[in-house]
């Protein structure tokens, strides 16, 4: 395994204070978490497959995503890699959301 860090890994590195406080969080981030569950039950999805495709984002994307859009970003390319989902009908589902007017 080569020495080069991912722009996600920031072992050892200065990362200034984690603050532990609790939160409230948005329903789409509830049913991102959710989804995630069903998932791994249903061994449609792994944690390592999570992580790998979340640490797979450059490091633009990363910066500017949030936690949980990581993670959707990282269920939606997992169900693409096992061809459970299809870029076809993300692309048709994802037109009918909008269309909706849905978040």
């Amino acid at each position: 395994m080569s020495g080069a860090r991912g722009h996600h890994d920031m072992g050892g590195l200065p990362a200034g204070e984690v603050v532990a406080s609790e939160h409230d969080f948005a329903l789409w981030e509830k049913r991102v978490d959710a989804l995630l569950v069903l998932l791994s039950k249903k061994q449609l999805m792994t944690v390592d497959e999570l992580r790998r495709n979340i640490e797979s984002l450059g490091a633009e994307a990363y910066d500017t995503m949030s936690y949980y859009e990581r993670w959707i970003h990282a269920i939606t390319q997992t169900l693409l890699q096992r061809g459970v989902l299809h870029v076809d009908e993300l692309g048709r589902r994802m037109a009918e959301v909008t269309a909706r007017g849905h978040e």
